[in-house]
């Protein structure tokens, strides 16, 4: 009997003991379920939260592409003004590049036609200085002519003179033609009219000074006599133009 009395606690003991380790386990695992469900809850929340962010922010976006949108043919048209505006700044520019560009060409030529233009007339104030010593020579040729003792003297003159004027002439020097020449007051200076009836009026008679010309431009006019008709036949002539 003290046995049974001593078994009996120790059994209770012992369911004693299982019940509150199962109370414990049972215990924790209500813990365990109630923290993953706390968590669960969490998740869900923020799944929620993120759900909203993303709804808000396509919201943002949705509106953020309406403004770029209603802003963008603003900013289209700003950009093409900018774009003729600078077409038209581009044209003008280049405009004025072809015409300083025309400009430099034509300085460019006629500065070369000026350079040679000096070059070729560089010996023009020798020339109008050596003028008057062959009309010495010519006047000295012409005087020695009537005297019969200075043939040689003259033929030796004639040379130098000869050699003067090939000299001159390769310098591009040539005489103005002038006797029987009609009148051409561009290379001629009259200095007498003579009536004369067998040449046509204004005629070159006599050359009393040669002239010259280098190139094309005139050195010295030729210094000449002129003829005019007879007062009689300009009577006539004129009677016959009235009738």
């Amino acid at each position: 009997m003290e046995r049974q009395g001593n078994g009996q606690p120790e059994e209770q003991e012992k369911t004693t003991s299982r019940v509150s380790g199962q109370t414990a386990f049972e215990g924790a695992s209500e813990a365990a379920n109630g923290q993953s469900g706390s968590q669960e809850q969490e998740g869900n929340q923020d799944e929620l939260e993120g759900q909203g962010s993303e709804a808000l922010g396509g919201v943002e976006d949705a509106e953020h592409d309406e403004h770029t949108d209603q802003d963008m043919p603003d900013e289209l048209t700003l950009v093409r003004a900018q774009l003729v505006a600078q077409e038209a700044l581009a044209k003008e520019n280049y405009d004025l590049l072809l015409r300083e560009r025309a400009e430099l060409e034509n300085f460019k030529r006629r500065m070369q036609r000026e350079k040679n233009e000096s070059l070729r007339f560089a010996s023009e104030p020798l020339l109008r200085d050596i003028l008057p010593v062959i009309d010495n020579l010519e006047r000295a040729v012409a005087h020695a002519k009537g005297n019969e003792g200075s043939q040689a003297l003259v033929e030796g003159v004639e040379l130098v003179l000869r050699s003067l004027l090939d000299t001159i002439g390769r310098h591009g020097v040539s005489r103005v033609k002038a006797k029987g020449e009609a009148f051409d007051p561009s290379r001629h200076e009259a200095v007498a009219q003579v009536e004369n009836t067998e040449l046509a009026p204004n005629t070159v008679l006599d050359e009393h000074q040669s002239g010259y010309q280098l190139h094309d431009r005139l050195l010295r006019p030729a210094m000449v006599s002129v003829s005019k008709a007879a007062p009689q036949a300009q009577q006539e002539g004129e009677k016959e133009s009235e009738s």
